[in-house]
């Protein structure tokens, strides 16, 4: 029977597989786990089930030991983890694509809503108790019909948010590393184009591709210029994309209209300026919030467990 260390709380389910076959050491804190702890605990792991605010690098690895035989990281991205040590060290690593697509590309699309129709100020008006009356120009948003929808990364989440965009009567450019399959951007009818020409055709641009050093800032002060003054734009990818302290200053200055963000440079804090701000939505990282969704994203992580300890193929390898 080999030690299994997760570092998180994850759903029932997940651990009642890994626990079926395995002797699992699970942390059941309300709070994240410190570093301390996880490097205590990790000592002499067979398999390391990972929550995205866990890194697992070079250090971690070592204090684990040579008998580590697997990572299985709860989340599509894994930029909390070094994958080339990992390979180095023989230890395979894993994450759950696929199973939070749509739940994803929800929290995108509501973004796009909330921030094109300014549905966060108005709550926020309403929840502060300031008085209001129906005007013709009262918090008047913008329409979606007809607009351009520019998606950075056009994966399965960003073609499942095109898909939303598409049914709201929107136009769909794309700048992906690679071509979407040809029947997919038939159904979308959706253009590629680079990088520069999204950002000045598109009316609300919604960010989807991976981070990495090639994404790290991929929007900022140069880039946020190049849009329309009436321009939204949306992260649910991960926050390092966007440079925040540039974000938030095109904001202030109506460089751009405004932005939906699920996600954080520096996580979980959020840049102060953008606090004070109206014209932002922010919401604490919910792209794959909902019961149905991290229930799958945790039985997929036990399932790439399990299979990597039995010497199969797991069914999500990184890479």
């Amino acid at each position: 029977m080999s030690r299994v260390v997760v570092t998180g709380r994850i759903p029932d389910a997940a651990l009642e597989k890994l626990r079926a076959e395995h002797e699992v050491d699970a942390w059941a804190g309300p709070e994240s786990i410190s570093r301390d702890e996880l490097l205590s605990r990790v000592a002499g792991a067979d398999a390391i089930v990972s929550l995205l605010t866990e890194r697992i690098d070079a250090e971690l690895l070592d204090t684990a030991g040579p008998q580590l035989k697997v990572v299985s990281n709860v989340a599509v991205g894994y930029d909390n983890i070094d994958v080339p040590a990992c390979t180095a060290r023989g230890v395979i690593a894993t994450n759950t694509p696929g199973v939070l697509t749509e739940a994803t590309a929800d929290i995108a699309f509501g973004l796009i809503l909330m921030a094109t129709r300014r549905l966060g100020e108005g709550e926020r008006l309403i929840r502060a108790g300031q008085p209001w009356k129906w005007g013709m120009f009262f918090l008047l948003g913008s329409s979606l019909q007809g607009k351009t929808l520019g998606v950075v990364g056009m994966g399965g989440i960003g073609q499942a948010t095109a898909r939303r965009a598409k049914a709201f009567g929107m136009e769909i450019v794309y700048q992906s590393r690679s071509e979407i399959d040809p029947a997919i951007a038939a159904e979308l009818g959706a253009r590629r184009v680079d990088l520069d020409e999204l950002l000045t055709v598109s009316d609300v641009i919604s960010l989807h591709c991976p981070y990495g050093p090639a994404t790290h800032h991929l929007i900022g002060a140069e880039q946020l210029s190049a849009m329309k003054s009436s321009t939204y734009l949306v992260n649910t990818a991960r926050g390092p994309i966007v440079d925040e302290a540039a974000l938030a200053a095109a904001l202030r200055e109506g460089v751009i209209a405004g932005a939906g963000l699920d996600v954080f440079e520096h996580e979980p804090q959020v840049h102060p300026e953008l606090l004070d701000l109206e014209n932002v939505t922010l919401v604490p990282h919910l792209g794959s919030a909902t019961v149905e969704t991290r229930t799958a994203m945790a039985v997929l992580a036990a399932d790439n467990t399990l299979a990597v300890l039995r010497g199969e193929q797991p069914p999500t390898p990184i890479g």
